[in-house]
Order: structure tokens, then sequence, then C-alpha cells
């Protein structure tokens, strides 16, 4: 049986982790690299980071902290943020990164996802997409969830994956930061429309949250979340010990 994944996100921001609720309040956490081996030590299965801000301020990724944070983890990586051309790909799997999850760059030019799943296979591309809720409909974001883009959601991922792209995270703004559970409605559609892995992100509040996620949404693969990790609040061990007592298969 594959296992579930549980994986911590670092959004990182002036080469600080950082986190925020719904996409705004930002507040400092901590440092990347050690916040990367703390998990990579602790159980996370893989670990993802994002460069919040690159794609807003139109700058590349930064590429100096992502080489630490790869060097001393040793479970896979994903890195996002300011990925716009093939050669970002490159730039960013030549630093480490084990997959490259691609967001606002992807809406700019959807042929991107496609060249890179030729070049680098389709394994090694994620897509990510900041959705939202306006009038009903699921609406994609860009800008780090600033620019609605009109988009409806579930066609528009599926349309990546349709392109090349292995994975999906799905980001629901609705949630994020509120830990009052992760958007099963929003997840449950989306898993039904591809047929490639599926990240649930935005809304964890407690270990409770991801066994209703895995219970309620046996599709989806994985659960990622920050602050409560980030804080301390849920220990990976802790909850991957839950899981497995409450039927789900995960890794310890």
């Amino acid at each position: 049986m594959i296992t579930k994944r549980i994986i911590p996100c670092l959004d990182v921001r002036n080469g600080r982790v950082v986190k925020g609720v719904n996409f705004e309040g930002v507040s400092d956490v901590s440092s990347p690299v050690e916040l990367a081996k703390h998990y990579s030590d602790s159980g996370a299965d893989e670990l993802v980071f994002y460069d919040i801000t690159a794609s807003v301020e139109g700058r590349a990724l930064f590429t100096d902290i992502l080489k630490e944070v790869a060097r001393t983890i040793f479970i896979p990586l994903t890195v996002g943020g300011g990925i716009n051309a093939v050669e970002d790909f490159d730039r960013v799997l030549k630093c480490g990164a084990d997959k490259v999850s691609v967001n606002s760059g992807a809406i700019r030019n959807p042929e991107l996802i496609y060249e890179a799943a030729k070049r680098y296979g389709d394994q090694c591309v994620v897509i990510s997409a900041d959705v939202k809720r306006v009038d009903g409909v699921f609406r994609v974001f860009a800008k780090g969830g600033r620019e609605n883009t009109g988009m409806e959601a579930v066609q528009w991922i599926k349309r990546c994956v349709d392109m090349g792209a292995g994975e999906v995270v799905l980001n629901s703004i609705d949630t994020d930061g509120v830990k009052q559970g992760f958007d099963l409605e929003m997840l449950d559609a989306v898993c039904n429309a591809v047929s490639v892995p599926v990240i649930a992100s935005g809304g964890a509040g407690g270990i409770r949250d991801f066994v209703e996620l895995f219970d309620k949404i046996p599709k989806v693969d994985a659960g990622l979340a920050a602050s409560i990790f980030h804080f301390g609040e849920v220990e990976i061990k802790d909850l991957k010990t839950a899981l497995r007592q409450n039927g789900v298969p995960v890794r310890l």
C-alpha cells in the first residue's frame, strides 16, 4: 500500500521562514536551514521550499540559502518561487532540488509545463495552484494569492496535468493559516479530476485535521502544513503515530 506523505512547508522571504493567514499578515518564524534540518531529522517525508516574494518582485529565486538547505537534508525537496522559464528549472535543480514547483510562471506561459516535463520528466514538474472561492466558483490566483486570474481552478489544474505536471499542490487561500481543517470540498474536486498525486495545503490545525483529510479524501497523497510544525504545536512523529493508529499508512 502506498504510504501517505507528511510535508512541512518553508515559506521564505528575505532569507527567513515566515507565516501568515489567508496569505496575508506575514510574520517571521526562523532560519530555513535550521528548520529544514529539524524536519529532515524528525521524520518528514519531503520538504517544500517557497521563495514567496520572487514572483511579485519579478526576480529569480534566492539560490544561496536553497543550496544550504539541500546540503542539510536527506529527504526529497520541492522548490518554487520565481520559476518563469526552463532555465529556472535548470538552476534550481542544480542547487539540489528534486522537484520544481511552478505557479505564476505557468499562468503566464502554460507551455512552460510541457517544455520542462519534456526536458526533465513529469515527476520533476509540480503545479502549485493558489485557489479561492469567488462567488461560489474555485478561481486560480497568481502572484502569491494577490491577483485573481479569473480561471476556473479544476479545469486549469487538469490542463496543467495534461501538459505534463506530475504532481499538484493545492493551496486553499480560504483555509490558509486558519487552522480549521483542510479544504475537503476543493480537494475532492481536484482529486477526482486528475490521476497524479495531489498534496493538500492550507488549514491544518492539529492531528485530527490530517486524520480527517486521509479518511474523507482517500485519493489525496499528502498533507502539507507550516505553522503547526514551525511552532511545535504538532510533532511529525506524534502525527504519524496517530495516523497509523487510525489506519492511515505512513512511513515511521
